[in-house]
């Protein structure tokens, strides 16, 4: 199939250059030291992928997340990155063979560990962004908790999400410093073999952590790109231009705010290059269209989103290409909570 036979807006991944960032990755983060975000794709075909590269400890954001990766036989090492309040979805997996890890941050988030019948649990610590995690001068008092509470603590947990989008590197590496410099202190009170946190953004800068936890690294978006990062942007949308305003110079194409993660801005035209987004609507995308940019109703055009996480979330499948062939469709499974 080609891909003007696709119905749009279409999510395209391009293949080689996901297989080339996933090895660009590896040759820094082998094996289990990277536990990919699968929130940034969700996709088990994709994470299938990723396990024949090696990587086969997986990063999960919510239940939904978790239940499908156990089912597609990928739940050798599943962490849920985010506190819960009711596991005992979780627990139906831990029973059925999955090593289910769930990050805690208070006593109530442990119990409910304990009662839903998840074993083990990391130790979330603020390291900065104003989200989830406890003081870092109380993790070692969680970890007791749990202990007490008849739980393993693997040990803990700090993302310095407030920091990977810093666009000087100097300004990033500092900041990467400063909460790693809690986090290590948490963990000699906590105990425990890991250490996990960082993403995409300090892929390179972080060296306190023992797994990295990072997605968007894999298929990028414009956001990213402005850290001048070594991964290619390997996911677009394609959509169909539907009107051309001749007088006002402006075209519009049928990828709008219901196709696209918005919440880091504007997303991009990248084929052809060169027209400047000039807003997005529920269904439209209006870009100027004149001279060099000039198109005509019909014409296809492909659009980098600004945020992959949601965009993802936003579609039922990803469609593998190469160039403008079709080479496979990956359905978005792990939609939902």
């Amino acid at each position: 199939m080609h891909v003007d036979e696709l119905t749009t807006p279409a999510l395209l991944v391009d293949l080689d250059r996901l297989d080339a960032n996933i090895a660009t990755m590896a040759a820094r983060w082998p094996g289990d030291r990277l536990r990919p975000h699968v929130k940034a794709f969700k996709s088990t075909a994709l994470a299938r992928r990723l396990a024949e590269a090696g990587h086969r400890s997986f990063c999960c954001a919510t239940v939904r997340e978790t239940e499908g990766m156990a089912a597609a036989g990928l739940g050798q090492d599943l962490l849920l990155a985010n506190e819960v309040l009711d596991a005992r979805r979780l627990g139906v997996l831990v029973g059925q063979g999955a090593r289910v890890t769930v990050a805690v941050d208070s006593l109530a988030t442990i119990e409910a560990a304990a009662v839903g019948g998840v074993r083990e649990v990391l130790i979330d610590v603020n390291v900065g962004l104003p989200r989830c995690g406890c003081a870092p001068d109380d993790a070692g008092r969680l970890a007791d908790a749990a202990r007490a509470r008849g739980l393993a603590v693997r040990g803990v947990m700090g993302y310095e999400g407030h920091v990977v989008g810093v666009e000087d590197r100097a300004e990033r590496e500092a900041g990467v410093a400063e909460s790693m410099t809690l986090l290590t202190a948490a963990h000699e009170a906590v105990g425990g073999d890991v250490v996990s946190g960082g993403g995409t953004g300090t892929w390179d800068s972080n060296r306190w952590i023992t797994e990295l936890q990072a997605g968007s690294y894999l298929l990028m978006d414009t956001a990213y790109e402005k850290l001048d990062l070594p991964f290619q942007p390997a996911l677009t949308l394609s959509g169909t231009v539907i009107s051309v305003n001749e007088s006002g110079g402006w075209a519009v194409a049928d990828v709008g705010l219901k196709a696209l993660g918005m919440d880091h801005g504007n997303p991009a035209v990248v084929d052809p290059p060169g027209p400047k987004v000039w807003f997005c609507s529920d269904e439209h995308l209006t870009f100027g269209a004149k001279g060099d940019s000039r198109v005509s109703v019909g014409d296809r055009v492909r659009v980098q989103p600004a945020h992959v996480d949601p965009t993802v979330a936003y579609h039922e499948r990803l469609h593998v290409v190469r160039g403008d062939e079709v080479l496979d469709t990956w359905p978005v499974d792990l939609r939902g909570w």
